[in-house]
Parts: C-alpha cells; structure tokens; sequence
C-alpha cells in the first residue's frame, strides 16, 4: 500500500464520538485525525439522545460535524413519531444530514426467530421511522445516511420515492456492484470502510474498483470495523488514512488523486459542511 503524504487529506463520513467507547479521550481522538490528515469529521446519532450528543460534540470541535436520526437497530426503544424532535435537532446550523437510518433485517446466529406477527410489526415500524426521516430531509434540504442490512430492494423501495429530493449514502458497502449500479442511478453513493483492509473484503475492493467517480466516500464506522493492522482493536477516525491507501490500490488511483476525488464529493453531499 501507498504511503500517505503528510499534507493530503481525508474526511472520515462516518464516525460515532458521541459512544462511551471515546468517553476518556474524545479530545485526544479529534487530534489524532487531525495529524493524520482527516480534516472533516461527521459524527453520527443514532438515536435522538444520541443524535444531541452529536450536536454537541460538533459544537466542542471545529473539525466535527454531525449527523442526527434514528438507526434501525434501536427502534424498539424510539417513539413512534420522531419528526418533531428530530426536525429541532437538524437545523442546528453544524448538521450536514439526517441519518443513520434504514432497514436492518439481519439476525445473528443463535438468536431465535420472531413470531411472524412480531416480526411484521417491526418491520413496520422500521420502515416508519426510515420513512419519517426522509420527510425531515426533504423538508430541510439534506442529504440522509442510509443503513441497509440483508434488506437492500425493501430499503430502496422505502427511499426511491424521495430520491430526486435528496440523495443518499448507503455507508458501509458490502453489496454488489449491480446493486451499486442501482444505487448510482438514483444519483446515491457508496461509502468504504475498513473492511476494504480484511482478507476476506475482496467483495468491497471490487465494488471500490467498480464504482463510478463522484459516487463514494470513506468512512470508519468507528468504533467498529477498525482497519489493518488494527483489526480487532477499537477503530478512530485517523485511521481513515489506512482506508484511503486500500481504496487507492483498488482503484489504481494515487492518494493525492484520491483525496481530491473524496473530499470533492464529501463537500457536494454535505454542503454545509464547507
């Protein structure tokens, strides 16, 4: 992998500051970044308690901005009308996005399976809430974060109808390049990260080598999915810098080249990220 010049940047799209994971050394985090080059951080909510933890994070730190919704993960806890709240919380002049929101159907091994009349109604009340978040959107001109888990056409199927009035990322690729070629055509991105590093994220180099320009960002997801050589511990968003080095070889692109590329179009999609 290419060595990274000390004076090209990257943003990190996606991070979670507001978790108790960085609760000792958030501080120590941001300035991390910043010596490596990431020079725009959005941290992300994922609930609303959370999402105002985000608001305040971005309001301690010039190089953070925020993200604020509800991720489909914590539905069981949220009310089920969130757009007052949520439409409060998103004119906060330092939030570039309404997300991370979506649909997530994945089950992990051991667990039970619902009975179907549960199972419907939380599904329901997914689509929802993903639903009630891209009215905000629309309504306030932002972009949305979109979180897809074994259910990619019931995800596009809520968002298509609200796709010419914003656009959306589907963060942490692991889907097809004909599903990314649908996403595309919707005027959406893809965003990479650190599973571009694994041995077994051949899936996701194909898709960073597939995907047309102007169509991508990167992002850690922190603090999960922390890259090589630091797998396994917890991820920060410095280490975008070991992301974009994966990407740059997948797509045969030079770091310089590729933080142009990325920043460009972090910009475009969060314009009031400047």
């Amino acid at each position: 992998m290419q060595s990274r010049n000390p004076m090209t940047e990257f943003f990190d799209t996606h991070a979670h500051l507001d978790f108790p994971d960085y609760a000792e050394d958030l501080e120590a985090v941001v300035e991390r970044a910043t010596a490596a080059g990431i020079t725009r951080i959005v941290t992300i909510g994922t609930t609303l308690e959370g999402s105002a933890r985000a608001v305040a994070i971005a309001e301690r730190f010039p190089s953070v901005f925020a993200a604020v919704g509800v991720h489909p993960g914590h539905m069981d806890e949220s009310p089920e009308e969130i757009r007052p709240v949520l439409r409060e919380l998103a004119r906060h002049p330092k939030v570039v996005a309404i997300g991370e929101t979506g649909l997530d159907f994945f089950r992990r091994p051991g667990e039970p399976e619902p009975e179907p009349i549960a199972d419907a109604a939380n599904r329901r009340k997914q689509a929802s809430l993903f639903q009630q978040q891209l009215e905000v959107a629309a309504e306030l001109g932002l972009n949305v974060i979109i979180h897809t888990r074994d259910s990619f056409s019931p995800t596009m199927d809520v968002f298509r109808p609200y796709a010419d009035r914003m656009r959306g990322v589907f963060h942490c690729w692991v889907g097809s390049v004909p599903e990314l070629r649908e996403v595309e055509s919707l005027g959406s991105l893809a965003s990479f990260t650190g599973i571009a590093t694994f041995k077994n994220g051949v899936n996701v180099r194909e898709a960073a080598a597939a995907v047309t320009g102007g169509h991508f960002m990167l992002e850690t997801d922190c603090p999960f999915l922390a890259p090589v050589p630091f797998r396994g511990k917890r991820c920060e968003p410095a280490y975008v810098a070991q992301i974009a080095a994966a990407i740059a070889e997948a797509r045969g692109l030079s770091l310089e080249a590729l933080s142009a590329e990325t920043c460009a179009t972090a910009r475009r999609f969060f314009p009031k990220m400047g």
